[in-house]
Formats: structure tokens, sequence, C-alpha cells
């Protein structure tokens, strides 16, 4: 079974002083952003994202190795260039570097020595295949789906239990499919059925690169199986609401429920042989996904495990593998026209199998301690806003205004990175087997997981990498996590105008504390714990608000013909308009104490904060990457993360003088309110 982790997912009252200009000069001069990107010839009211970013997008293009172009390309490139130093450095002289150095710089090189790699060809998965294909029953089928690096039609998690999330849970859910979601299988149109012909046709070239005869006819059984199982997947907003996907089972009722795994013989094998319970996610399709692997054949399920256990591991292979993978999964899905240098895709593998290692010389090198002091002192006062808030809302009863306060008073900031990093030195790197280097990664990792569940849960552990251009808030542990990798310009700096910090980093902050009150996110208390403390008449307020804000994003049409679903990113864009609702007030907590700021370039302050913010999301999108968001993703496309949010803001309408008959209008009735 697939270890994909289920992410479910998604104070003080004091005036801190915020951060504020330290007498250097902004990145982007003369406030803190880069005013070229503007269109000023577009009405505020009428498009607001172009009127920020108009000018730039006529003058970008995308980068043909890019899926995206954007101010989170821009910070990626850089981040990308800061560790491929970091991983070149140890691979020139890896005996030199100490044991992580040594890591480091051997799983790069291996990645590197594309001779080497070309030399053993497909060698590296004859054991892996000659394994399935001797598999006799179902029973040696079910084994090998909970043995770690194979693929399986469900996958099985490790996260802290909803219930007690001081400890973990195992979790069971759907999976199986080789395209990005069910929608691809089962959309009708000329678009989908291109896919679908691509995607046999992927099938079939993998399976002759390894040698494997019939590819054709095999890649069509292969097809008809990942469309059965599509058929049985829950839709994306079904899969994220907690209040379904949270039903534990005993291994009893479990056995009852989907017999075909043979839980008994399968959990061991996924070092699990103790575990007394089951979460199982997406119940119905898990149910169905059983009933198939008893009614298909076993050489079909031979072909599914063979084709994509080279598919997850072709870009680890000879270069005829690793085209074949880009070309289906990046030029036909998501319309990019070139492969990424090596480099780059290096600089991702090390990220993803040693990230911590990385991350704790990026930090020695890069984050200055001073930077958490100063998000420290942003996020208190952040609190401090949502506090008054939530205490002086109008939809909001006494009894639930309690509750939120209390949650809200044991949020948990970490920034920069770890207090302690993980201990790779088990992990066996071989500069000359990539392969392996992949495949005892991916072990590492599921051990890791294994070890981890022996404790209560350790709150100090990251989510991301210090190295990482994001943010998350967890539910279960009431934490707001930024990362060293994101507290930089454009997003923050320190020598930046207050208004484009609060606009910017602080909508960010203001957008992951906002996650712990989104749709989801409000159903956890304040220890984490999966427990419903709204009343009645304070949940049924919320919900009017959250079902006003998903008819307008339903109603946004990104591409022709495809819609932004509103149920599914309701989550985001509740998190994106709370969260600015929440940096406005902190700005103008800080605007009280300082003082009304000055106008600079015929821009106000409040003004350049609602700038700031549509900077923030500065970005334009290939087609096919655009089509595959709004289809799996529950993020809204970066335009609509802006004027989907703004157009519900008395405050900007004052700011811009928005008036009827601008094309982002909204009366004042159809606007929702978070806060």
């Amino acid at each position: 079974m697939t270890r994909k982790m289920l992410l479910l997912a998604a104070a003080s009252a004091l005036i801190v002083t915020p951060v504020i200009a330290q007498g250097g000069k902004p990145t982007f001069a003369p406030w803190g952003v880069d005013l070229t990107a503007m269109d000023r010839s577009v009405k505020p009211g009428d498009d607001f994202f172009a009127y920020v970013n108009g000018a730039w997008d006529k003058r970008t293009q995308i980068a043909p190795d890019r899926t995206f172009v954007g101010i989170d390309s821009v910070l990626n490139d850089q981040l990308d260039r800061d560790v491929r130093a970091i991983v070149e450095d140890m691979a020139k002289d890896s005996a030199g570097s100490g044991p992580i150095g040594q890591q480091v710089g051997d799983f790069y090189a291996s990645w590197m020595d594309e001779a080497g790699i070309a030399a053993k060809g497909a060698a590296p998965l004859k054991p892996h295949l000659d394994r399935i294909a001797a598999m006799k029953d179902k029973g040696e089928l079910v084994e090998l789906f909970a043995t770690t690096g194979y693929p399986a039609p469900i996958g099985i998690a490790i996260f802290p239990d909803l219930s007690d999330p001081t400890t973990y849970g195992v979790y069971a859910g759907q999976g199986g499919l080789g395209m990005p979601n069910r929608d691809y299988y089962l959309l009708e149109g000329a678009k989908y059925d291109a896919y679908r012909a691509a995607y046999k046709a992927y099938l079939t070239k993998l399976q002759t690169l390894a040698g494997i005869p019939d590819a054709a006819a095999k890649a069509e059984r292969i097809f008809a199986l990942e469309t059965a199982i599509a058929k049985v997947h829950w839709k994306p907003e079904d899969s994220r609401d907690v209040s379904k996907i949270y039903n534990p089972m005993d291994r009893a009722k479990l056995a009852a429920f989907a017999p075909q795994f043979q839980w008994d013989r399968s959990l061991p094998k996924a070092g699990l042989g103790r575990v007394k319970t089951i979460v199982v996610t997406e119940t119905s399709a898990v149910q169905d996904i059983g009933k198939l692997v008893d009614s298909v054949p076993l050489e079909t399920w031979k072909d599914y495990m063979a084709a994509h256990f080279i598919s997850g591991h072709a870009s680890y292979l000879t270069r005829d593998f690793d085209q074949a993978r880009f070309d289906f999964y990046s030029k036909t899905l998501r319309d990019v026209p070139n492969q990424r240098d090596r480099w780059k895709r290096g600089v991702d593998l090390v990220n993803g199998a040693l990230g911590e290692a990385v991350g704790q010389i990026y930090v020695q090198r890069h984050y200055p301690p001073e930077a958490s002091r100063q998000m420290g002192e942003l996020i208190a006062n952040f609190r401090a806003a949502l506090k008054e808030k939530i205490e002086t809302s109008s939809w909001m009863d006494a009894a639930t205004k309690k509750e939120a306060v209390a949650k809200l008073a044991t949020f948990d900031p970490r920034t920069g990175h770890p207090v302690k990093y993980i201990d790779y030195s088990t992990l066996k790197v071989d500069r000359g087997d990539l392969f392996g280097n992949v495949l005892r990664s991916e072990q590492f990792e599921w051990d890791l997981l294994l070890e981890r569940m022996k404790k209560p849960v350790d709150r100090t552990l990251w989510g991301m990498t210090p190295q990482t251009n994001n943010a998350y808030y967890d539910p279960t542990q009431n934490q707001i996590t930024f990362p060293a990798g994101i507290l930089q310009p454009p997003y923050f700096d320190p020598n930046a105008h207050p208004a484009a910090n609060y606009g910017s980093i602080g909508a960010t902050i203001g957008h992951e504390i906002g996650h712990g009150f989104d749709d989801q996110g409000r159903k956890f208390d304040g220890s984490g714990k999966l427990r419903d403390w709204w009343t009645a008449e304070s949940a049924k307020q919320y919900e009017a608000r959250a079902n006003m804000l998903v008819k307008q994003y339903d109603s946004y049409e990104p591409i022709p013909g495809v819609h932004i679903k509103g149920q599914l990113t309701l989550g985001e864009n509740l998190g994106d308009l709370g969260g600015l609702e929440v940096a406005y007030a902190a700005y103008r907590r800080y605007v009280a104490t300082h003082g009304e700021p000055p106008v600079i370039g015929g821009l106000t302050g409040d003004q350049r904060f609602f700038i700031a913010y549509g900077y923030s999301w500065q970005r334009k999108n290939r087609e096919g990457a655009l089509r595959a968001q709004l289809l799996t993703d529950e993020h809204s496309p970066a335009m609509y993360r802006v004027n989907g949010v703004v157009r519900n803001m008395d405050e900007w309408y004052k700011a811009f003088d928005v008036k009827p008959g601008d094309k982002m209008y909204l009366p004042p009735e159809q606007r929702v309110r978070v806060w």
C-alpha cells in the first residue's frame, strides 16, 4: 500500500510593534513592491489583478521548463541556486564534508552520473518486476501492495489521530490512479479523450522499454482497471471533508468491511501488524476497490503493478524512461515544452530525500536569526487583531467566542527551521547507485514513521524543510509554520514599508492562522482534537457565509468550460479572505500606534497594502497546468485569490473608490465577511 500522507489536506491582546523599516533600502524601491508590474490603464475596480500585475503579465513569458511564472518561480529559482551551491560543494568533497555532507553529496552525485545510469539500462527494474511476476495468488498480491516502494490501489498513511492528536493513527484511503484524478478518466470531450489516448501510449512505451511483451494490450487492460477505480473514487471536494473521512474501524470490523485486502496478512508486511484500529477515509471507495481486487484477474493486477512501478521510478532510469515520463506528465498534461535542467531536478531529489540535512546547511548559510524575532512580532500582532475580531464578531455567540479565543491562545507559531533535525545516519547512500538510493530513501521514510508511532506525537517535528517557499497550518497540532525559504523578499522585507509587509507576508500569516477557523479547521479545538465546539446558531451563521463564497467561486471560469470548484477550494478561499481581513486589521492597529502613513507616489497606505497583496500573487500558468489545478487542487488560481478576495472587502472599495458599474463591484449585501 502506498504511503501517501493524508494531509487534512488544510493570544496576546497587546499591540506589538511589528516589522518596520530598519534603515536600509527595500529590495523593491521605493516602498517594497515592483511598481513596473502595474498597468495603471486598468481601473482597479474592473480587474485589480491586472491593475497590479498587468504590465508584468504582458512582458513576461513562462520559461520553457516551467508550468508557471511569477514571484514564486523567481524565489524558487533563487532557492534552487542556493541549494545547488550546497549539494555541489558536498559532491565535490563528500568524504571531507562530514556524515551529513557525504550523504547529500553522494545522493546528488548519483543523480548527476548520467553515464553510469545509462550503462545500467533497465537492469535495476529486473528484481522488482520479477517479484511482481512471481506472485501466485491474491494473498501474495495484497502483501506486495503493503510493501514499501510498490504501487497499490489504496494508500496507507501514518498521521496524528484526529480524536487524540497526541498519538498517531493509521489511515487507509483511495488511491491507485496514474492520471491526476478521477476527472481525467471520466470527463467527456476531445481534450480528455486525447489525455486518455496519450496515457495508454505512455503505459505501452514504458512496458516496451522494460522489455515487457504484448505491451499495448496490457496497457488497455491497465487503463480499463484504472477507469473502474476512478468510477468509485470520491470527488476531491468530498475527500477534504474531515467529518466524512474519519471512520475508525477495529480489525474485526475492517476484515468484514473490505476482506479482500486480507488485513491480517497485509498489515504485518507494512510493519503495522500490532495496530488495532485503522481509520478508513473514503469508505465506499475502499470497499469497492476491494471488490476489484477480488474480481479482476491476478494477471491484470500484475500488469498494473509492473507498469506503475516502472512509472513511479522512471526518472531514475535511462534517458528514454525519464523522457517518456516527462512527455506525458509534463508536456502532455501540463503543456511544459522542455525538461528542466538536470541539476535543478537533482536539487529537488535531494531536497525530497535528505531535506532536513540540506536544510541544516541552508539555515547556517542563509537564514539570520533576527528574521524569526521580527516574524514573532508580526505574528503576535496578528493574533491580537484576530482576537479582537472574534470578540467583536456580530454573528458568533458568546459561548462560541469563548472557545474560539481559547483556540487562538493555544496557536503554536514556528518560524525558520526545526529546533532539531531528522537523523539520516541509518540511510545508506551509494554514490554509484541512484535507483538503490531512491528505494532506500522510500524505506527510510516509512521506517521513520513506524518509529515515531511508538511514542507520543512530537510537536517539534516539521512537515516542510527550511528551504521551502511555502507555509502551512496543521489542525491536529494547532501550529502554523513559516520556513526560512519564504521569509525573504518579496514576501518579507524588513526594510520595506509596513504596508508592503502587512499586505504580503502579513496576509500569509493571516491565511495560515485563518485555516484554524476555515470550514474544516474549525472542526478542531485548541488541542488539535476533532471536536464540535460551535453552538448550532453560530455554525449556521458561519455556513451561510461559507456557502455564499462557494457560489462566488463556482461562477469563475478561468478556462472556457472549466470552472473553479467552490466547495473544493472553500478552505483556501476562506483562508485568503479571512487572512486578508485580519492582515488589514493588524495593519490599522499599527497605523493607530504610529500614525497615518504618508502618500507615496500618489498611493495611500491602504492602497499600498492592497497592491502588495495583489503583487504577492503575481503569477500566470500554462493552460494544461491550470486545468490540472482546477480539477484537482484545493487552491484557486492566483488571479482569483486576488480579485475573488478584495471584492468582498469594504476597505478595498473605499481605498480605490470602487463604485457600481465597475466590473468587480459587488453590492454590500452580496459581500462575504468572515471576520
